[in-house]
């Protein structure tokens, strides 16, 4: 089975053929965004009616998804108009195939179960820190979508009450206002000006100074995963987003949730994700997959 496969986020939408258990095909196009949903649609239209030839289509996309009407229940400003956008029923009546609709930090969580880091774990968190922090909950090797799809949203934890301001930032003193790649280069940037990346910031890390404000940064990585490790007691925490890719950050975060928690939660794993940028590709095969099966058991 050939399935086409979309990943789109603020700044490009990946996209490929999923075929034989491997995305095939990959590309990039700029998502430009700030031209909102319409632009945004018309150019998923016109990558699928490049790919063609293809039995189905799984999309992964940046939003809060409600996965039975394949529609974004919200979205931010990122993507102007994106809210209320009925992908799966646009998609579906433009190309007459069976298209599955996850949000993309499900979506990688997924790819990561069946193809990457949590293969072969039954549960597990999955994290995500870049522009926010994005979450999912596995179980069984499924999502848990919550009673309003919008389970996982670990970003929303409060780990400063000190800083609360509800009524100018409804994420004012959250995690993903300290822990997110955008908290870290904040943070540096304030001291060193030059420094306005990730990337960057890592290649500095020699730097005592630098050092420091990359462990303080770090040290709220481990505040919310404390409060999730305590509440969830899982075995595995999948930790994704580019600046996981550093063995500094994800082995101090070892060092340091250990001292955090209570030694009956000691056993739980925690690891780099492993598929980068296919892995919402990956996820969005998966779940358009289910999504036929079960049409399947119901015919």
């Amino acid at each position: 089975m050939r399935i086409a496969v979309v990943d789109i986020g603020g700044t490009n939408i990946k996209s490929g053929i999923w075929e034989d258990g491997e995305i095939k095909q990959t590309r990039e196009t700029a998502t430009n965004a700030k031209l909102g949903s319409g632009h945004v649609m018309e150019t998923l239209v016109g990558i699928l009616e490049e790919i063609r030839d293809f039995q189905a289509v799984g999309i992964s996309t940046a939003g809060q998804v409600d996965t039975e009407k394949g529609m974004i229940l919200y979205a931010n400003d990122n993507i102007p108009g994106y809210t209320g956008t009925r992908i799966k029923e646009t998609l579906e009546e433009r190309f007459h195939v069976p298209v599955a609709v996850q949000n993309d930090v499900n979506s990688a969580a997924v790819g990561e179960a069946f193809y990457g880091a949590g293969r072969g774990a039954k549960d597990f968190l999955c994290l995500t820190y870049g522009t926010g922090v994005g979450g999912a909950i596995v179980i069984k090797g499924e999502v848990y979508n919550g009673a309003g799809y919008s389970a996982g949203e670990f970003g929303g934890i409060i780990t400063h009450p000190e800083d609360r301001k509800p009524e100018a930032d409804i994420f004012s003193g959250c995690y993903e206002r300290y822990a997110s790649t955008t908290a870290l280069v904040k943070r540096v940037s304030e001291s060193f000006p030059e420094l306005v990346s990730g990337r960057e910031i890592f290649a500095r890390i020699g730097v005592p100074e630098v050092k420091n404000l990359i462990d303080q940064w770090i040290l709220e990585i481990v505040y919310g995963l404390v409060t999730l490790v305590h509440i969830f007691n899982p075995s595995l925490i999948v930790l994704g987003g580019g600046v996981m890719e550093q063995e500094y950050v994800v082995g101090r975060v070892k060092e340091l949730l250990r001292e955090h928690i209570m030694p009956s939660f000691w056993n739980v794993e925690i690891v780099s994700a492993k598929l980068g940028n296919t892995a919402g590709m990956l996820g969005a095969a998966k779940e358009v997959q289910k999504l036929m099966e079960n049409e399947k058991k119901k015919s």
